[in-house]
């Protein structure tokens, strides 16, 4: 129990640190122990960018293994600061900064390359949330074009695993079973009906993306896919001491062709992260007026404000292919979800969201937990991208309400899961202002009416010779 109470129907008690505020556990809030025992399963979603660290970056493992604690330092941040989510990377935009990163040699190059790119995010994080100009800036956007962003990068994180040499052809049993376990649980109309009728499917549903992640390395080890784990004991010792090797204390900042070449990626990112902050908030929105005995506030530009701290720290100290993102969905779609049941179940949203990170941060450093893991990291972040492709190809759809719009979108879709951003958003504008852009005069003429809708042309012809 926390030594602070909050009163009836109030915010939680904090500590004010000028646009921040500050909550710490067992201080400000009690210990979770659902959160504890989930999070002892779910560090390995956060330790799964282990091999993408190694793929682009060239980072040996120990080193990439110090660059997630840094990572996982940065979760801890949000909730301790006054943010009722529990953060993730921007996981959508991972195949994209791939796409990115490809175009620079495994070292230095993609170091400096992936630098540049954190440092853009940061920026356009910190700038909006100072000027509060974020939803603004995102509204600019004509829907096609967000969808699209989300289509083609729901498309670039499927079309990655399936692909000839994609982690599919590599360990087809393991990622078919636990994908279609996890996708079942997650996303199927039929179990989302066994939970209204049964307490064991709404326990299961209550752990996410955990039941097939398991189901999946099980069958890895059983099938061979994977080798069995060589279980240690004793605590892990990230290389901390070679990690500046690898940062911009190492390598060098980047150069301002860097910079500009990292930017269509950046705006997609931030487009995508914002997205992140739209669904949060939803998710809030949902549990809030079950639970009157606490005022949650949601403050879009403390969001901004922290995840632009967290890519800064990135950005010096640990590049990371996930970049710092607002939201980890599964997480907190199934913390939000005990949160409804009652002060009992949850005293504040801010307990169950701070110590799930909290303790994955520990985990890092349990040998036993991540020697068992490590070989299986690979299957790990497979369900995360296929999970989050299917959600972006989802809700981008959901971003559409005409078949012209639809074409855009999905033709820019595509061009950017090959392509990568920078042509993915020059074709998405160009076949906006093809296809969709229309005049104000037409659009006041053609109120109502669809944009694939005909314009009359026999009717208008015949207007004009009355004239």
């Amino acid at each position: 129990m926390g030594i602070y109470r909050r009163e009836h129907g109030a915010e939680h008690p904090y500590w004010k640190l000028g646009p921040f505020k500050v909550r710490l556990p067992l201080i400000h809030h009690r210990w979770e122990w659902p959160e504890t025992i989930q999070a002892l399963i779910m560090f390995v979603v956060g330790m799964a960018m282990i091999p993408l660290l190694e793929k682009y970056l060239g980072l040996p493992y120990d080193v990439a293994l110090a660059f997630v604690v840094v990572c996982g330092f940065g979760f801890m941040l949000p909730t301790i600061l006054g943010v009722p989510m529990v953060p993730g990377w921007i996981t959508p935009a991972i195949p994209v900064v791939g796409l990115y990163l490809g175009n620079f040699e495994p070292g230095p190059d993609a170091i400096r390359a992936l630098i540049g790119l954190q440092l853009v995010v940061t920026l356009i994080f910190f700038v909006l949330g100072v000027t509060r100009l974020g939803s603004k800036l995102v509204d600019l956007f004509p829907a096609s074009i967000k969808g699209g962003i989300l289509m083609g990068a729901g498309i670039a994180a499927i079309s990655g695993e399936i692909v000839e040499g994609g982690r599919l052809a590599q360990t087809p049993i393991s990622l078919i079973i636990g994908g279609a376990v996890t996708g079942y649980i997650l996303f199927s109309l039929s179990f989302r009906d066994w939970t209204e009728q049964h307490r064991w499917a709404r326990i299961i549903a209550g752990y996410g993306m955990v039941p097939g992640a398991i189901v999946a390395m099980i069958i890895g080890w059983v099938a061979g896919e994977y080798p069995v784990p060589d279980v240690q004991f004793g605590l892990t010792s990230p290389a901390f001491d070679k990690m500046l090797d690898y940062t911009v204390f190492g390598v060098g900042l980047p150069s301002l062709d860097i910079l500009w070449m990292a930017l269509p990626t950046a705006i997609i990112a931030y487009i995508i992260a914002f997205g992140d902050i739209i669904v949060g908030k939803s998710l809030l929105d949902r549990v809030d007026h079950l639970r009157p005995d606490e005022k949650i506030e949601v403050n879009v530009d403390r969001v901004h404000l922290v995840t632009a701290l967290r890519n800064l720290m990135h950005s010096l100290l640990a590049p990371y292919p996930g970049l710092a993102g607002p939201l980890f969905t599964g997480a907190m779609a199934t913390i939000a979800e005990r949160y409804r049941y009652g002060r009992k179940a949850m005293d504040t949203i801010y307990s169950g969201a701070s110590i799930f990170w909290i303790v994955g941060f520990i985990a890092l450093f349990m040998l036993p937990l991540v020697t068992v893991f490590k070989p299986v990291l690979p299957i790990a972040l497979s369900l995360t991208l296929l999970i989050t492709g299917y959600l972006c190809i989802s809700v981008g759809v959901e971003q559409i309400d005409n078949a012209t719009s639809m074409g855009v979108a999905g033709t820019m879709g595509v061009v950017l899961s090959v392509y990568g951003a920078a042509y993915g958003l020059a074709v998405g504008i160009l076949l906006y202002l093809l296809f969709e852009k229309r005049s104000r005069k037409a659009l006041q003429e053609h109120a109502g009416e669809a944009p694939e809708e005909p314009i009359h042309i026999e009717e208008r012809a015949e207007e004009y010779g009355n004239r």
